[in-house]
C-alpha cells in the first residue's frame, strides 16, 4: 500500500495536490494566453475569461467539495480523540468544522462567478472564503495544542499556530489594498505607472500567501489522516 492510501490520508492528500494545481494551471494558461500579468495577478483574475475560466470553475468545485469532506473527517477525527482528552473542546471543534463549510462555500461562489462579470458576488465569496478560512486555521491550531500530545506533536501544533498568524498578518493588508486599489470595474492589466498600482501588488501578493497557507495548514493533517478510517453506516427505517 502506497503511504498517502493508509487511513484517509489520501484526503489531504489529495486536496493539497489538486488545489495547488487549480491556481497554477489556471495561472499559466492566462499568462500564455496573455490573459493577465505575469507579475502578481490576483488568483480568481487567472480564472475570469475562457478558457481558463472553465479550468478555475470545475478544479475550483472539486476543491471546494474535497475541502468539505476533509474538514469534516479531521472533525470527526477530534471527536473521537475528545472522549479520552481530558481538556477537550467540543464547540470549538464545531465551530470549526462550520467555519470551514462556509469558507468553502466562498470557494465556489468565487469559483461560480467571474470577477469580471459578476464581481459583487464574486468578491462576497472571496470575502466569506479568506476570513471563514483564516478563522478556521486559528481555530484548529487552538485545537491542535489542546489535543497535544494525543492530537500532534508540539512541533505540528506550532507549524500551524506559524501558518496561521502569517495567513491574519497577510489577510489585512490584502483586504484593506484591495479597497484603497480603487480597481471598479477589475483590471487585468496594470501599468506600474498608474494610480493603484502599489496596493494592487501588495493586495495580490498577500492573497497568494494567505491560499498557499491554507495549501500547506492543510499539508499538516497528512500525517494525522494515517491513524484513522471513515466508515459509512447504511440504517435500515423500519416500514410502517
Amino acid at each position: 500500500m502506497f503511504w498517502f492510501m493508509e487511513g484517509t490520508c489520501f484526503l489531504p492528500f489529495f486536496l493539497v495536490i489538486w488545489s495547488s494545481s487549480t491556481f497554477i494551471i489556471s495561472y499559466i494558461i492566462a499568462v500564455i494566453r496573455k490573459d493577465v500579468d505575469v507579475i502578481f495577478p490576483y488568483i480568481s483574475d487567472t480564472g475570469a475569461e475562457p478558457p481558463e475560466s472553465g479550468v478555475f470553475g470545475l478544479m475550483t468545485t472539486v476543491t471546494a467539495f474535497t475541502s468539505m469532506v476533509t474538514m469534516f473527517a479531521r472533525y470527526k477525527y477530534v471527536q473521537t480523540l475528545q472522549k479520552v482528552v481530558t481538556n477537550a473542546r467540543p464547540r470549538l471543534n464545531l465551530a470549526a468544522l462550520w467555519c470551514g463549510l462556509i469558507s468553502s462555500l466562498g470557494m465556489c461562489i468565487v469559483g461560480t462567478f467571474q470577477v469580471t462579470k459578476l464581481q459583487y458576488a464574486h468578491d462576497a465569496g472571496a470575502l466569506v472564503f479568506f476570513i471563514f478560512g483564516v478563522t478556521y486555521m486559528i481555530l484548529q491550531s487552538v485545537i491542535s495544542y489542546f489535543m497535544h500530545p494525543d492530537g500532534s506533536s508540539m512541533a505540528v501544533c506550532h507549524v500551524r499556530a506559524i501558518i496561521s498568524g502569517i495567513s491574519v498578518l497577510a489577510a489585512f493588508p490584502m483586504i484593506i489594498c484591495a479597497m484603497l486599489e480603487g480597481n471598479m470595474p477589475t483590471k487585468l492589466h496594470w501599468d506600474p505607472t498608474e494610480m493603484g498600482f502599489i496596493p494592487h501588488v501588495v493586495s495580490t501578493a498577500c492573497e497568494w500567501v494567505v491560499t498557499f497557507g491554507f495549501v500547506i495548514f492543510f499539508l499538516s493533517y497528512i500525517r494525522e489522516f494515517k491513524r484513522f478510517t471513515l466508515t459509512l453506516t447504511a440504517v435500515m427505517l423500519a416500514s410502517n
